[in-house]
């Protein structure tokens, strides 16, 4: 009888091991709050609009303003600075600034993998410094090595769509020319991406729960994208930034993803761009690369229908960071650079290190300053003001902590689960909550040791409440980059500009639920409420490890010797 018990206990939990959703995390790069269509945005994204149709779009989703510690917050559900990498990849002598995601965290493959599930990551890693060579020492915090089972991606955080450097399967570099899995006519990374996915969920034991973790580089400077896509946006562009940004903004105002944000000042003056051909062509490639993006996404959706898993799949799709007004590569002044004579097509196993390749694989010295975007011998990016444009209607931009620099969409697709279709969220939400929505969908145990160390307990919050449409508690929410530093409590938001070792910069205070633009500085109207947000910030900033700041970019201190990883 004892016997008997116990077996139908164990078949109890593999037929609910079974019924566990699938979970599919989303990742694209740089771009702002307003580019997708179902936010306001005249790029043409049916897949990610569909897939908003069909489920919950967030409208105070927050990441943390760029790329790499919004993937460490990302992975393992904790404030980035606590997982190890507050700023980029580099070590600045301090334990929230070394450049490495730490021992001290979990990531949200490494907690599921215990609970049954398969593990698949595809695309940018960017957490990371070890990146120089595929040597088995140097791969300990490569995805394989932090829990998932099978990669596809690059390494490093940006480079060539064409020729990507740091390319990896698994734990070897490939070039898209040697890669024995994956060939195809004409190679350009989103659709590799999209299409590895496509490859390790047809791959997959469906008897099991699979995580995936796709982290598109699109629309992530150099500007490449392919003639078909560009073709699609001619001429889209040529009535200007302001034109754009107001058919954005009442857009947006319209679909509710925007409510009490006022319409702020459009940077640049389109009138006096000089090379009007050439300023309106940055975002033509732009709405291409994103267009491929959700092309691609649309098929991994489809072979979810064709497998008959989208019904008990939970799809998060969200951004890094808010658009990036970096003027990489960009020289509006002089003639255009034509294309260079060809000086010899790389190697098949010639592998490409250079985040800006000296050549295109084909051969074509690099072109950069005035030249027109797109193709894989050019590199350049959109700049300030169509950045401006991306994050339509908020101040800033990536790197910065006010609300253009850290808003995202989220859009969640599950539904067998969120049956509420079309349907808005506005609590305040944040990466760090991806975590804990997957182990309470996965039933999984968030470790207090793991590889003997103590871990870090998550900071985040289940989602799953709002999905159901419940309200959610939440005690406050810190950020840190560079200085530039905020908190939001309720609607109140403090938020400063700064540079890493500098606190003297004036803080901003904020009533996000009337003034979510952030026009309105309300700090000489409540002295009592800008100083005891100031002195929270201050407490939870040390907690967090985001204090002591690195006073420079470099170490300021010797790192002590540690065991060999």
């Amino acid at each position: 009888m004892l016997r008997q018990i116990i077996f139908l206990l164990t078949f109890s939990f593999y037929i609910s091991a079974d019924e566990r959703p699938n979970i599919i995390v989303i990742l694209s790069d740089d771009m702002g709050y307003t580019d997708l269509g179902c936010y306001g945005g005249e790029i043409n994204t049916p897949n990610l609009n569909d897939l908003a149709k069909e489920g919950l779009r967030f409208t105070q989703f927050y990441n943390t303003g760029r790329c790499c510690p919004t993937r460490a917050s990302l992975l393992t559900g904790l404030y980035p600075h606590q997982a190890g990498i507050g700023h980029m990849m580099s070590d600045r002598g301090e334990n929230g600034y070394r450049g490495d995601l730490n021992k001290t965290s979990v990531t949200i493959a490494e907690v599921l993998k215990p609970a049954g599930y398969t593990n698949y990551m595809v695309g940018k890693w960017h957490v990371t410094k070890n990146l120089l060579n595929d040597k088995e020492e140097s791969q300990y915090n490569w995805p394989l090595n932090r829990g998932f089972d099978r990669f596809y991606g690059t390494i490093h955080g940006a480079g060539s769509f064409f020729d990507p450097n740091s390319l990896t399967r698994d734990n070897r570099y490939i070039t898209p020319e040697n890669d024995t899995e994956y060939q195809t006519n004409e190679y350009y990374y989103t659709d590799a991406i999209s299409d590895n996915a496509i490859k390790y969920i047809n791959e997959h034991d469906s008897k099991k729960p699979f995580f995936m973790y796709v982290a598109y580089t699109a629309a992530h400077w150099p500007l490449h994208a392919l003639p078909e896509d560009i073709a699609k946006y001619e001429g889209k562009y040529d009535q200007g930034y302001e034109s754009i940004r107001q058919a954005r903004y009442k857009k947006a105002k319209d679909l509710g993803v925007i409510p009490n944000a006022e319409y702020t000042p459009t940077i640049g003056n389109w009138d006096a761009v000089e090379d009007k051909e050439w300023e309106s062509a940055q975002m033509e490639v732009y709405a291409a690369m994103v267009d491929r993006m959700d092309h691609g996404i649309g098929n991994i959706v489809d072979t979810l229908k064709l497998n008959g898993q989208l019904e008990n799949t939970l799809i998060l799709f969200m951004q890094d960071n808010g658009g990036c007004q970096e003027a990489y590569g960009r020289d509006p002044k002089g003639p255009r650079v034509e294309r260079k004579a060809n000086i010899g097509a790389m190697g098949k196993d010639e592998l490409q290190y250079d985040m800006t390749p000296q050549k295109s694989r084909e051969g074509f010295p690099m072109r950069r300053g005035h030249v027109m975007p797109g193709p894989a011998d050019t590199a350049i990016g959109y700049g300030l003001n169509w950045a401006n444009v991306s994050n339509t209607p908020f101040r800033m931009y990536k790197h910065y902590v006010h609300e253009g620099g850290i808003s995202t969409p989220l859009i969640a697709h599950w539904p067998k689960r969120i049956t509420s279709k079309n349907q808005l969220r506005h609590q305040p939400s944040h990466l760090i909550d991806i975590m804990a929505t997957c182990v309470e969908i996965a039933k999984a145990d968030y470790p207090k040791e793991f590889n003997d160390e103590d871990i870090s307990p998550m900071e985040g919050i289940s989602l799953i409440p709002i999905f159901d449409g419940q309200g959610q508690t939440r005690p406050y929410l810190l950020w840190e980059h560079e200085g530039n530093r905020a908190l939001r409590i309720g609607d109140w938001k403090i938020v400063a500009k700064g540079r890493h070792g500098q606190d003297d910069v004036p803080w901003e205070l904020y009533n996000l639920a009337e003034d979510r633009s952030e026009v309105n500085n309300l700090a000489k109207q409540n002295p009592e409420k800008l100083a005891s947000m100031i002195k929270f910030w201050t407490e939870q900033a040390e907690r967090t490890l985001i204090t002591p700041w690195p006073k420079n970019n470099k170490k300021t201190k010797k790192k002590k010797k540690t065991k060999k990883p």
